[in-house]
């Protein structure tokens, strides 16, 4: 089954970024991401529009 979310540290590495650079796209509204107990998710959707629109 497909990851349907990733956490932060997981996204960094996918996108080749930051923590910081993540979060700040997440506050940017550039990147999905919703709070499941005390982690933060992005959701697989988003990371592949933002790369997507890149093109």
């Amino acid at each position: 089954m497909e990851q349907l979310a990733v956490s932060i540290n997981e996204t960094a590495r996918a996108l080749g970024l930051g923590r910081t650079s993540i979060y700040a796209m997440i506050s940017d509204g550039r990147l999905d991401a919703f709070k499941l107990g005390r982690r933060t998710l992005v959701k697989m959707e988003s990371i592949r529009r933002l790369v997507a629109a890149q093109d």
